[in-house]
């Protein structure tokens, strides 16, 4: 196997392992409103969000997700995944001063330099990628 197949299949793992936790954290804003509102309220200090609030920016955050996954528009679905996930990574910043609290959110960091890793090899994430299909047209 060469080396262009590896990265190829290296990317989509990523792109995939990715996307599995951008689309639950999305699917929490439909399904558990009251656990997205406290995360909102908690980590973002935005307060009273209600389901329909919710609903709107998971709406949005679908989209994206979704054009993530299907390697769609890779510079745009790639850079808003990536920036929100680092906001979601740097705004949980209490959470690292008590470590051993909190080992969980320490998760956060590898999965944001994937999301580094995704952005900038986006040219060469062509497997299983629309965009890939796109641009041969």
């Amino acid at each position: 196997m060469g080396q262009e197949r590896r990265l190829e299949i290296s990317l989509l793992l990523l792109r995939l392992g990715v996307f599995v936790v951008m689309f639950f954290w999305t699917l929490d804003k439909f399904v558990a409103p009251e656990h997205a509102s406290t995360v909102f309220q908690h980590f973002y200090h935005l307060e009273g969000l209600g389901a329909g609030a919710l609903a709107a920016v998971g709406a949005v955050q679908l989209v994206v997700v979704l054009g993530f996954g299907a390697g769609l528009y890779r510079t745009w679905t790639y850079g808003l995944v990536l920036a929100m996930h680092a906001i979601s990574t740097l705004s949980s910043w209490p959470q690292y001063l008590a470590a051993f609290d909190n080992l969980l959110f320490f998760a956060a960091w590898p999965m944001l330099a994937a999301c580094v890793a995704l952005f900038l090899l986006r040219d060469s994430d062509n497997m299983a990628s629309l965009d890939a299909l796109r641009l041969r047209s």
